[in-house]
C-alpha cells in the first residue's frame, strides 16, 4: 500500500474542509495562532503533496523547493494571489488554485456597509456615545451625506465589482467603472466606463475592486487621491497595498478629500498611524468575506481543489499560469 499524501494548512480552517481533506490525505494543520515565519513555513512543509495557504503566506520557489518533489498543488484560500509565486510554482509543475466565487456577495456587503458608514459618519457618532460625550439633536447635528443621484466610481468591475454596482443602484446611485477593459456585464448594471482618471474626477465615492499587481501597486497615491472631488470618499475592500496609506493619510487630514473606509491595509495586521488619528475614516480588520457560510465556502473550495489534484482530476478553480 502507497503511503497517504501528506497535506500541510498552515492555519486552522472549519471542520467541513478539515473532513475533505483527511479523506485525501494525512493531514498537518498548524496551531500557531498567528501565520506562521518564512522559516517555520518551510519547516512545515517538507514532504508535503499538497498546501493549504492563507493569504498571509509568501509561498514561493524557495518553499516549494523546501517541500520536495512530492508537491503537486498549492491551494490558496482566498480570491486574490499575490502571495504566491505562481511562475515560481509553476516552473517547478506545482499547480495554484484559489476561492473565486464564493466571496463575492460577503464582500460586497461589507463594502457597501463601510460605504454607508464613511458617508453617514457611523464610526464617528459610535465613538461620541462610547466616549460619552454630551450631545444634543438639531438641525445641524453631524450631517452626513446622502447616495441618492451620487456617483459611485467602481475600479475593477469583477465579480464584486458587480456585486457592488448592484446593490449601488438600489440606492440610487449612477454607476461608472474603470478597468483593463470593458464589462459585458455594463448594460445589465446601467454602467458607464470611463478612463481611470476621468472616473475619479467624476465620482462622489470611488470604491476598490482590482487585483494586486505591479500596475496597481499605489494606484490610489498622492497624485490620485488630487484628481478627486474635494468632498469625495474612497472605500478599499480589495488588497491594502493599492493605496498608499500616508498619501491616504495626508489628503484625509488636509480635505483632499472628503473620507475613507478600509479593510485592508499595506502591511496587515499594522494600520498607518496617521490613520488611526483621524475620525473621517472607517477601518475594519479585513472583514470583507466574514461570514461563516462564507469563509466555510472559502475553505470547502480550497480543500474540494487538493482533494480532486491529489486524485489526479482536474482543479476546480486553477489560477492560470502566467
Amino acid at each position: 500500500m502507497s503511503e497517504r499524501p501528506r497535506i500541510v494548512v498552515t492555519r486552522e480552517i472549519p471542520e467541513p474542509a478539515l473532513e475533505i481533506l483527511r479523506a485525501a490525505g494525512e493531514v498537518w494543520v498548524s496551531g500557531a495562532d498567528r501565520a506562521l515565519a518564512p522559516g517555520e513555513l518551510r519547516e512545515a512543509v517538507a514532504g508535503a503533496s499538497a498546501v493549504v495557504s492563507m493569504l498571509q503566506d509568501r509561498i514561493d520557489g524557495e518553499v516549494a523547493d523546501a517541500a520536495g518533489e512530492n508537491l503537486r498543488v498549492v491551494a490558496n484560500v482566498a480570491v486574490g494571489h499575490d502571495n504566491l509565486d505562481v511562475a515560481g510554482l509553476a516552473a517547478r509543475e506545482v499547480l495554484v488554485t484559489n476561492t473565486p466565487g464564493v466571496l463575492t456577495e460577503a464582500t460586497a456587503d461589507l463594502a457597501f456597509g463601510l460605504l454607508l458608514a464613511v458617508t453617514r459618519r457611523l464610526g464617528e457618532a459610535e465613538r461620541l456615545l462610547r466616549d460619552r460625550r454630551p450631545w444634543s439633536f438639531h438641525l445641524g447635528f453631524m450631517l452626513g451625506t446622502g447616495l441618492q443621484d451620487k456617483t459611485l466610481g467602481i475600479v475593477g468591475l469583477g465579480q464584486i465589482g458587480q456585486a457592488m454596482a448592484r446593490r449601488a443602484r438600489a440606492f440610487g446611485l449612477r454607476i461608472v467603472y474603470s478597468g483593463r477593459s470593458r464589462s459585458d456585464a455594463e448594460t445589465a448594471l446601467d454602467a458607464r466606463y470611463l478612463p481611470f482618471d476621468e472616473l475619479l474626477s467624476e465620482s462622489d465615492v470611488v470604491s476598490l475592486h482590482c487585483p494586486l499587481t505591479p500596475d496597481t501597486r499605489h494606484l490610489i497615491d498622492a497624485h490620485a487621491l488630487a484628481a478627486m472631488k474635494p468632498g469625495a470618499f474612497l472605500v478599499n475592500t480589495t488588497r491594502g497595498p493599492v493605496v498608499d496609506e500616508p498619501a491616504l493619510a495626508a489628503a484625509l487630514r488636509d480635505g483632499v478629500i472628503a473620507g475613507a473606509a478600509l479593510d485592508v491595509f499595506e502591511r496587515e495586521p499594522e494600520v498607518d498611524p496617521g490613520l488611526l488619528e483621524l475620525d473621517n475614516v472607517v477601518l475594519s480588520p479585513h472583514l470583507g468575506s466574514a461570514t461563516v457560510e462564507t469563509r466555510t465556502a472559502m475553505a470547502v473550495l480550497a480543500a474540494r481543489n487538493v482533494a480532486a489534484v491529489l486524485a489526479g482530476s482536474p482543479a476546480l478553480t486553477p489560477v492560470p499560469s502566467p
